[in-house]
């Protein structure tokens, strides 16, 4: 019997937007990684047009752990046209041109959301030979790639290699097995931190799980049908949610940091 494998993502970032249905003037974000975002992040890595096919990325199997849920953040900022001219609408004429508004609007307050200081694990798992291309493709991208918007880069490691296999790239087990399985990827330097949620308690931290499951009892709408700037389409999916305990070995840290933080004095 062939044992399932998962490709393990590390997201985490300043700022995280994992946008649903919204557009235009306001656009906020889900609590988590949304799979449209990332499959999407996924064929920028392998430099995917937004007209290119992605049926076989929608075939793989996801799950998402929050490991440190974060605090939402409402950027503030308007927008106006650079020459002047009244702002468009959402309505279009018959070539496909949108209308300006009526009465002329000049400038607009805009609300975008983001989550900031979250970290979720992903769980991906699918064919071994496309999880294989996908750890390459992810290591030397094509595309710049997002944590949901463009202006949201993620930090290394991206990818989180195994630790029980060998050479490590895959993990053993489906999407809920790995995430019961993966560390807990927040610094245990960052407990002192008033934003930290999650937070462990005797050792154990309790970290929400939603996975792909065809007899899930909930569902979640963000599987793109197509990621054409025309045809942007979006579909629900069934998932169920889950908690999972992971051991926090407070001693094997160092309680300061391993790696350069430029944030790290601010949050004393």
């Amino acid at each position: 019997m062939t044992t399932q494998q998962c490709l393990v993502l590390r997201l985490a970032g300043p700022l995280q937007s994992w946008g649903t249905h919204s557009q235009l003037y306001r656009r906020s974000t889900a609590s988590q990684p949304t799979k449209g975002a990332i499959v999407g992040l996924l064929a920028a890595a392998q430099g995917r047009r937004r007209t290119d096919p992605i049926e076989d990325l929608l075939q793989l199997e996801i799950g998402v752990r929050t490991d440190q849920a974060g605090s939402l953040l409402r950027d503030y900022h308007t927008v106006s046209t650079v020459d002047g001219k009244p702002l468009p609408q959402a309505a279009v004429t018959s070539k496909g041109i949108q209308k300006p508004t009526s009465p002329h609007m000049y400038t607009k307050i805009t609300k975008r959301y983001y989550l900031q200081d979250a970290l979720f694990v992903a769980a991906i798992s699918g064919d071994p030979e496309l999880l294989h291309g996908l750890h390459g493709a992810l290591r030397t991208p094509a595309f710049p790639l997002a944590l949901g918007r463009r202006c949201c880069p993620p930090t290394q490691p991206l990818v989180l290699p195994s630790i029980h296999n060998n050479p490590g790239r895959l993990w053993d087990g489906s999407p809920l097995q790995v995430l019961s399985g993966v560390p807990w990827q927040v610094p245990i330097w960052r407990l002192s931190s008033a934003t930290l949620h999650p937070a462990p308690q005797h050792g154990v931290v309790q970290l929400q799980v939603t996975v792909d499951d065809q007899q899930g009892n909930d569902t979640a709408v963000d599987l793109p049908l197509s990621f054409h700037p025309k045809q942007r389409q979006f579909t629900s999916r069934p998932v169920t949610h889950h908690w999972v305990l992971i051991t926090v070995d407070v001693d094997a840290t160092a309680a300061t940091p391993d790696r350069h933080d430029p944030m790290y004095l601010l949050e004393g």
